[in-house]
């Protein structure tokens, strides 16, 4: 088992910053893959970035240049630095860890963006 513990949501205005980390403990072994999703209300849950086993790194190609995805394979962790936030970031995000098969999810952490 994996257990990922989620931090930084909040509110923030447009134009604002947050940063989101999360930090993955329990059974891992070596080559893993971490990232975010997104969830806004009545849609679909979305590919926010993510970063492979080598460290390469994905991002939905709508948040490139906003949102930078970084990991520490120390520490088992990932953090989402997004900036210039604007109100349709609005979502909960998810953190998300996945290898040999499986995959985990974390609790979820609200973020909001006022107009």
């Amino acid at each position: 088992q994996v257990q990922l513990v989620e931090s930084g949501g909040g509110l923030v205005q447009a134009g604002g910053s947050l940063r989101l980390s999360c930090a993955a403990s329990g059974n891992i072994f070596s080559s893993y893959v971490m990232g975010w999703y997104r969830q806004a209300p009545g849609k679909q849950r979305e590919l926010v970035a993510q970063v492979l086993a080598e460290g390469s790194t994905n991002y939905a190609a709508s948040l490139k240049g906003r949102f930078t995805i970084s990991r520490d394979t120390a520490k088992n962790t990932v953090s989402l630095q997004m900036n210039s936030l604007k109100p349709e970031d609005t979502a909960v995000y998810y953190c998300t860890f996945r290898d040999l098969g499986r995959v985990y999810w974390g609790q979820g952490t609200q973020v909001t963006v006022s107009s």
